[in-house]
């Protein structure tokens, strides 16, 4: 008996009547995927597919990868806009944060975080470049990879000072990043140091990148924000026969035309009133910053010898004027600014908040703009960041969920999302007109439990560049 059960024949019986083998299996696999799609009219079976639509709008945007595994039909329903659409009007949206890094060998890495859930997910590669020469023997075809800011700022500027060895030896630097429509743009930066216009946009409901229509100007280190559904971009610099030189220029992307527009130029107003011809050479004016705020684009604005960068205020753009205005003085000179003059803010609830290094790490606070007394004030007195001298980006602004968040990372390569618990009335916080350099003001808030981890990624050797929030 016991010979027989384990003879090569009865096993055979036995797996013909019960088990199928991994090729039969395979096959009926694939056999009842055809079948689901080519039998079921509808997306689930004995219901309409209206009354799907809405089952699958209302599933959390974590499980579509999942779905789409499911039939041909499934994958094509989360991938159209039909679904997008009924989750507006169920008002079942949810908001995703996108952290950009800049990993080794001069790689964008893009990262997704679904704050509820806590689950990452990693975004299909860019484009990978092609350089010119090789792409001459690439019949038909233009492969461009937009790198991150794979350098500083403060090589750009030693750049206009003749020093352009750092620029010229990287492949790209200096794309920026922006959001409209419920897509990512990466827009312009450096090719073998010359300027780019091109733009490539990502779509989070068919998952993929694809180029859309380029800038009118080939810029790099600009500046873009959002503004009544348009995609503003202004400043960075470009390469001119002379070296690089800043841009004044700005224009506007429409999503629904995908095409741009010229807006009026920046008016340097401070710029232009400097006492001699010698220190209007050196001192090279450029947008540091552009937040979207009360209907309107403030841009704060510097100048720059490297290695010191002066405050000179900033400019208001109303798009219903189509001007710009100078920015209010408490607005402007009280601006934060980190390493090399770039200024971090982010609006939530209607408020502009700026986060301000200050010079020591110990004293990094979180203020907020009061408009009515054109002053900032400080509402978070410390803020818990890490000292990354060679970091261009070692922390992020974002708002979410109707929160501020502050993105940072440690010694231990792990990057750690915190949600800030600001309690205080802000009628209490103190003014600050000026960045100070001494003690921050105390303020009624408490230095314990205000700042919440909702979720941590180790990105390696990554450095953050840039984030963005979506809603769809």
């Amino acid at each position: 008996m016991g010979s027989f059960l384990s003879s090569p024949s009865s096993k055979a019986q036995a797996r013909g009547h019960g088990e199928l083998s991994q090729t039969e299996g395979c096959k009926r696999l694939r056999m009842s995927s055809a079948s689901y799609d080519d039998l079921s009219p509808r997306l689930i079976p004995y219901l309409p597919d209206e009354i799907s639509v809405q089952i699958l709008a209302r599933v959390p945007r974590a499980h579509y990868l999942k779905l789409k595994s499911v039939s041909r039909r499934w994958k094509a329903a989360i991938t159209s806009s039909e679904v997008f659409d009924v989750r507006k009007e169920l008002k079942t949206t949810e908001e995703w944060l996108y952290i950009l890094a800049h990993a080794e060998e001069y790689r964008l890495c893009w990262y997704a975080l679904d704050p509820l859930s806590g689950i990452w997910q990693r975004l299909p590669p860019m484009p990978d470049f092609v350089s010119n020469e090789e792409s001459k023997r690439v019949s038909g075809l233009r492969m461009l990879n937009v790198m991150g800011s794979t350098i500083r700022i403060a090589d750009v500027i030693r750049g206009w000072l003749g020093r352009r060895d750092a620029l010229d030896r990287m492949p790209f630097c200096g794309c920026a990043i922006g959001a409209a429509d419920g897509c990512l743009y990466v827009l312009g930066g450096f090719s073998r140091s010359s300027a780019m216009s091109c733009v490539w946009r990502y779509d989070p409901i068919l998952n993929m990148w694809q180029e859309v229509s380029s800038m009118k100007t080939a810029r790099a280190f600009c500046k873009t924000s959002l503004l009544n559904g348009k995609l503003y971009v202004v400043g960075g610099v470009s390469r001119g026969r002379g070296g690089l030189t800043p841009l004044q220029s700005a224009e506007v992307f429409d999503p629904e035309t995908e095409l741009w527009e010229q807006m009026p130029n920046m008016p340097f107003s401070k710029a232009q009133i400097l006492p001699t011809a010698f220190l209007a050479e050196m001192l090279k004016p450029i947008a540091t910053g552009m937040t979207s705020f009360m209907g309107k684009l403030c841009v704060p604005q510097s100048l720059y010898s490297w290695p010191f960068f002066v405050d000179v205020g900033g400019e208001i753009y109303d798009p219903e004027a189509n001007s710009w205005v100078d920015m209010p003085a408490g607005m402007g000179e009280g601006w934060p600014a980190k390493q090399a003059g770039t200024k971090l803010s982010v609006v939530v609830n209607g408020e502009l908040y700026a986060l301000d290094p200050s010079s020591s790490l110990d004293n990094s606070n979180i203020k907020i703009y009061d408009h009515q007394d054109d002053s900032w004030k400080v509402v978070i007195a410390k803020v818990p960041l890490h000292d990354f001298t060679d970091t261009e980006s070692p922390y992020l602004l974002a708002g979410f969920l109707g929160k501020l968040h502050v993105i940072v990372k440690d010694s231990n390569s792990e990057t750690a999302v915190l949600e800030a618990d600001i309690k205080t009335r802000l009628s209490e916080a103190p003014s600050t007109s000026t960045p100070s350099t001494s003690s921050v003001p105390t303020v009624s808030v408490a230095e314990t439990d205000i700042w919440k981890v909702i979720a941590t990624k180790n990105f390696g050797a990554a450095e953050l560049v840039s984030c963005q929030v979506l809603d769809i």
